[in-house]
């Protein structure tokens, strides 16, 4: 056995070198990756005066599970409002017009307002040189049971097609 290492002893020194320059590198290679997670680490708990991370995480999800409920509660609000807001007026058409041929500028006018499901009144002022009358008629689905002016049903229509809108003539 003794003739064997020795007739092989360059051999066994290259591989024994070979071996120890392999192992050097992992090693180098595990510190470099050691020190990359050190400090992200380091990097993750900056700041805490916890004993653990675990504890940090634990807080953490408590803080989450606070904002879903937080989330929850401002979304049951937004679906209240919106649907409030439905019934809110939504739509107005406005026109002005000269009711009265011996009565210029247009002071007359009509205007309607709608909620989004197209109910709510239309508001007629007539001008005349000695009174001024209005009037005020409901709208359901977008019509009334009473009769109505050209310029009612324009104002009308035009809160239906536009939202919100104005034909404002001579102003």
């Amino acid at each position: 056995m003794e003739e064997m290492i020795a007739q092989y002893s360059n051999q066994i020194i290259i591989f024994l070198t070979v071996g120890v320059i392999i192992l050097l590198i992992l090693n180098i290679i595990s510190q470099i990756r050691i020190s990359s997670i050190t400090k992200k680490y380091n990097r993750l708990v900056e700041g805490v005066d916890k004993d653990s991370l675990e504890d940090l995480i634990f807080e953490y999800i408590e803080e989450v599970k606070d904002m879903k409920k937080e989330a929850e509660v401002i979304k049951d609000m937004y679906e209240k409002l919106n649907n409030k807001l439905k019934f809110a007026v939504q739509r107005v058409g406005f026109v002005r017009y000269n009711a009265f041929n011996d009565v210029g500028s247009d002071l007359s006018f009509s205007i309607a307002l709608l909620d989004d499901n197209l109910n709510g009144f239309v508001i007629s002022s007539l001008f005349g040189r000695n009174e001024c009358n209005t009037y005020a008629k409901p709208i359901f689905n977008g019509e009334s049971k009473y009769a109505l002016s050209d310029e009612e049903i324009q104002a009308i229509e035009m809160a239906k097609e536009y939202g919100v809108s104005s034909k404002l003539g001579n102003i």
